[in-house]
């Protein structure tokens, strides 16, 4: 039986939690927050003698909004089989580069650490849901196997496999790479673009490296990978060529240095990297506007008004024929 009746305050703050949960379970900003608020709508549902049986609100919210993770992922292929190009998870702003009075943005709330990069996020993606799930709550947040077993209905060696099996593809996709050598790379890849430097570009780029772009069909990108560092870096200053007025800034992207392509001020392209042996590996540029909500402001990023506004992304006049024109 619960000892005192839990205060609205209390409940309320459980938010910033749920939707780390509930973020590095779907990859989407929208939908951890419709996930996180439907747990909320099943709190607040309760009988008032109810809630207060329950001995921990904070666990019991996070296993609401788990469960209700674990169906929206269930859905997830389907969705994404609709989906025009690849889809790839929310990019993230670090709060520490912006205006410091905007505090209470979904995405402020975010604690920006390696389980929220690009790069591990897309490795979450190649995971069952139940995988993911186990792996997330027991590896991320530490939650006990015997916790985890009641939201996936399984018992808790299943989960403890589960939790093994998504480790072992973690490994697999995963090499470590110093923080200095990620940012180096990253400024290389920027410094190249800017002059146009398809041997730089080369240099910089693994032979197999891939880059996938995300435009959800509302902008033009490019619909399937491009493969291999010299196409890429072809691709690349072609860009370059067709989009006067695009303009590259280094930002942290989901914890880590990224690239942030505007234009007059919006941005159109957020783009991470995944970097091995000093070279890159991986381009993720989500070019969807409906992604890039949390980095519009009324100001360009190195400007003195860093402030959201609820509104799509607009297409760069010079560039809108271009297909993947404000990929980098």
């Amino acid at each position: 039986m619960g000892t005192a009746r839990t205060s609205t305050d209390e409940i309320a703050g459980e938010w910033s939690q749920l939707i780390n949960v509930a973020y590095r379970l779907l990859g989407s900003l929208a939908e951890s927050e419709d996930a996180v608020q439907e747990a909320y709508a099943r709190w607040y549902a309760l009988p008032r003698s109810r809630q207060d049986e329950i001995v921990s609100p904070g666990a019991w919210l996070t296993t609401v909004t788990s469960r209700i993770c674990l169906d929206v992922l269930g859905s997830a292929r389907a969705r994404r089989e609709r989906y025009v190009g690849a889809w790839l998870p929310d990019p993230l702003p670090d709060h520490a580069e912006w205006d410091h009075g905007r505090g209470t943005d979904l995405a402020d709330q975010m604690v920006l650490d390696e389980s929220v990069t690009m790069a591990f996020l897309v490795v979450l993606e190649s995971m069952t849901p139940a995988e993911r799930v186990a792996f997330v709550l027991h590896d991320v947040f530490r939650y006990p196997f015997a916790e985890i077993a009641d939201i996936l209905g399984r018992t808790p060696a299943a989960c403890k496999q589960l939790a093994a099996s998504a480790r072992r593809r973690v490994r697999v996709a995963r090499a470590p790479v110093t923080a200095a050598g990620h940012a180096d790379a990253v400024r290389h890849v920027k410094e190249a673009w800017e002059t146009k430097d398809i041997a730089a570009l080369v240099d910089v780029l693994d032979p197999a490296a891939v880059m996938t772009a995300d435009g959800g069909g509302m902008v033009g990108t490019a619909l399937r990978p491009i493969e291999g560092g010299a196409r890429i870096a072809q691709y690349m200053v072609a860009i370059a060529d067709k989009a006067p007025g695009l303009e590259l800034l280094e930002r942290s992207v989901n914890g880590v240095p990224g690239l942030v392509a505007q234009c007059a001020g919006a941005v159109m392209t957020v783009a991470s990297f995944d970097v091995a042996d000093g070279r890159v590996t991986r381009i993720w540029a989500v070019r969807n506007p409906e992604k890039l909500r949390p980095w519009v402001w009324d100001g360009d990023l190195s400007g003195r008004s860093h402030r959201m506004r609820g509104r799509s992304v607009p297409v760069c006049s010079g560039a809108r024929d271009v297909p993947t024109a404000s990929c980098l």
